[in-house]
């Protein structure tokens, strides 16, 4: 009986930290949301209207050779 209830309070608290509405775009390197944090950017905007925030490590390299 102690295994089942440990096992429920384990399956409970692992469903509360998974967010479920956080879509992954950019090659799966950025997350749909409302508002990016302080240390992504928004490089492209997601079907569901919401910015792709991706950190600045997985965005293209601006080149300036090429326009």
């Amino acid at each position: 009986m102690k295994l089942l209830s440990l096992t429920l309070v384990a399956l409970l608290l692992l469903s509360q930290l998974t967010p479920g509405d956080a879509l992954r775009c950019w090659n799966l390197h950025g997350r749909c949301r409302q508002r990016c944090s302080r240390k992504e950017k928004v490089y492209v905007y997601c079907t569901n209207g919401k910015m792709c925030c991706v950190k600045p490590k997985f965005q293209p390299k601006n080149k300036p050779w090429l326009l």
